[in-house]
């Protein structure tokens, strides 16, 4: 009855994924009914919590784009980029990289991938090099970043359990980033050269490929940037900051006094709810940006897709695992436990479904806590939900195969050849690997 009760739940969830979007949380909803009203499974309390905190950042972060401040930080990039072209293969990682881990979001990378795609067929490298792994490094972010939406899932479920913000982050961005730098490094000797690509001489020959003009140092200062998107980049990496400090220093949140005598310190969930809801308000207020643009941006849309679809797939996974979990413990509880990173191929082929590293860690890692699987062990197993490229049919994705005219970044014959599939393997591959690594340190 157990596996029968999951597989309910992953046939809707499957049929969310067929809808796309917000549609994936929405039919996980459909499974909940399921387990609840024929199985008669309780439901579990929903997780507002880290939906609450998810919702805080989008707002701080959608603040800041309506501010114009992703343009500024997008012009700063385009010039960090044309100033070293030869390099892009590595700045290129560098720069999506630092985008999502201070924005919280990997749909910040879409303003940078046409630079990337510029640059390299400007200095004749292969542009499917740096644009792969430009991709890859933008959602691996995502687990080494102090605000996105997976990182402050994973924060809300360990939090109790002794994990803080630092610890975590101390585990998951050394070994992402160094995991997305080497796996440039090997990008970098993929595929033939430029010049040699018959893909691409075909294009050239059809006279479907227009000569570029690099920009100018004249023309990259011109472009016009908003009075106030300094200032919210500026109120959003001191929210950033604030968030990583009140986690290392608890003696900095307050702590209250109840009627019963007993004392509680602010727990790190609220403390983030209020960091964000306060950076926003200082960034509309301070930058007189409109307000109403601020649920219009690809930012406030990314970030409510998230909030759906943990809403659906994570209160129906939480209520199968509570309604079961003396079954999952005796089923799978030793095997777990003697090859605990077993877990982390469920981690990435969950994320595989689902496109979404916060609703996979939502959705999956009560499993391993449950099983007993020591927490810094699940920290290290974190950045295994970076499974989204191994479809091609993810939104960054698809626009980097049409950014590159050269026609060298594309979905292959067998579909499964794409070419995001190597280097997203060996990411996660190295990220999890340097991840144990960095955790046997940390804790």
């Amino acid at each position: 009855m157990v596996w029968i009760q999951l597989l309910v739940v992953l046939i809707f969830l499957y049929l969310g994924v067929r809808l796309g979007g917000a549609g994936i949380g929405l039919a996980s909803g459909v499974g909940l009914a399921a387990l609840v009203f024929i199985f008669k499974l309780e439901p579990t309390s929903p997780p507002i919590d880290v939906m609450l905190m998810i919702l805080a950042v989008v707002c701080a972060a959608s603040a800041m784009q309506a501010a114009g401040g992703l343009d500024y930080l997008v012009n700063l990039a385009e010039r960090l980029l044309r100033s070293n072209p030869k390099q892009i293969t590595f700045l290129g990682p560098i720069v999506t990289y630092l985008f999502t881990f201070f924005a919280g979001t990997g749909h910040v990378a879409y303003s940078v991938l046409p630079v990337i795609a510029e640059v390299a067929r400007e200095t004749r490298i292969r542009p499917e090099r740096p644009l792969s792994i430009s991709v890859i490094a933008s959602q691996f972010a995502i687990t080494g970043g102090p605000i996105s939406a997976a990182m402050v899932a994973m924060l809300g479920m360990t939090e109790s359990m002794g994990m803080t913000l630092p610890k975590l982050m101390l585990v998951t961005a050394p070994s992402t980033f160094l995991a997305c730098m080497i796996t440039a490094f090997i990008c970098n000797h993929l595929g033939k050269e430029l010049e040699d690509d018959p893909e691409y001489q075909r294009r050239v020959a059809a006279g479907l490929i227009q000569p570029v003009k690099p920009k100018t140092a004249e023309e990259l200062a011109r472009v016009e940037v908003k009075p106030g998107a300094k200032t919210s980049v500026a109120i959003f990496l001191a929210a950033a900051i604030a968030v990583v400090v009140l986690g290392a220093v608890p003696s900095l949140r307050p702590t209250f006094v109840h009627a019963d005598g007993s004392t509680a310190t602010l727990q790190m969930w609220h403390a983030i709810c209020i960091v964000m809801l306060v950076a926003a308000t200082c960034i509309l207020w301070l930058t007189k940006c409109d307000v109403g643009s601020l649920v219009k941006g690809s930012v406030f849309q990314a970030g409510a897709n998230a909030l759906i679809a943990i809403f659906g797939i994570a209160w129906a996974g939480d209520t199968w695992f509570s309604g079961n979990s003396a079954a999952i413990n005796a089923q799978l509880g030793g095997v777990v436990q003697s090859a605990p990173w077993l877990l982390a191929i469920v981690l990435f082929f969950f994320s595989v479904l689902v496109n979404s590293q916060a609703a996979t860690a939502r959705a999956i890692m009560p499993l391993g806590i449950a099983l007993g699987i020591p927490v810094p062990f699940l920290a290290a197993m974190f950045p295994a939900v970076n499974g989204y490229f191994f479809l091609p049919n993810y939104g960054p994705i698809i626009a980097a195969i049409n950014f590159d005219s050269t026609g060298t970044t594309r979905i292959g014959k067998y579909v499964l050849n794409h070419s995001f599939m190597i280097p997203g393997l060996i990411a996660v591959v190295l990220s999890v690997a340097f991840g144990f690594l960095m955790q046997a340190i940390v804790f």
